[in-house]
């Protein structure tokens, strides 16, 4: 299957127990959802069927502990470790807002200016908290951008044609020199 014809829904961690259970990090938006998509692929090709699944007691609402069909002991459940799961993209959901992406949809797109100047592509979707990131790798440099994935900084996403409009904010210009600080001790 070709890499965009499969779309990765979580990693297996390290295992749990001796009866080959182990630690999950789901990527799906509502994370027991991972359960509902049926047989999951590891990127060797092997099918594993989920048994059950429930949530792990570290911090974290996407890490869970699982159960697959076919691994019984600890050993099985350790050659899974780090395996990351994917299914078919013709499984994924249609979504239901104009607004809403996937993010293997925008890994990998082209990132232009307003002007339609080509800038970059996308490489990674972030979130650590406050909200989503975009990572634009820069053609310029090789270096790369975040920007907050919002109308504001990124106002056009076309994935039919394989680019999105980005508005990165206004560079701070020169650094200014500082006075400089002088200490003194009083008693």
């Amino acid at each position: 299957m070709p890499d965009g014809a499969r779309i990765c829904l979580g990693q297996i961690g390290a295992p749990h127990g001796v009866c080959g259970q182990v630690r999950l990090r789901s990527f799906t938006s509502n994370p027991a959802a991972i359960a509902a998509y049926g047989s999951l692929q590891t990127e060797d090709g092997r099918i594993l069927r989920l048994k059950s699944l429930r949530p792990a007691k570290d911090p974290g609402k996407d890490r869970f502990v699982a159960a697959f069909a076919d691994i019984c002991d600890r050993d099985a459940a350790a050659r899974l470790a780090n395996a990351k799961l994917y299914v078919p993209r013709e499984r994924l959901p249609q979504l239901a807002d104009a607004d809403e992406y996937y993010h293997a949809d925008l890994i990998g797109l082209a990132a232009v200016d307003r002007e339609g100047r080509r800038r970059g592509s996308v490489v990674a979707i972030h979130n650590f908290g406050a909200g989503d990131l975009i990572e634009v790798r820069l053609d310029e440099g090789g270096q790369s951008a975040m920007l907050p994935f919002d109308a504001r900084h990124v106002p056009e996403v076309d994935v039919g044609a394989g680019r999105i409009v980005i508005s990165p904010p206004a560079s701070p210009g020169p650094a200014r020199e500082r006075p400089a600080l002088s200490r003194k001790a009083k008693r």
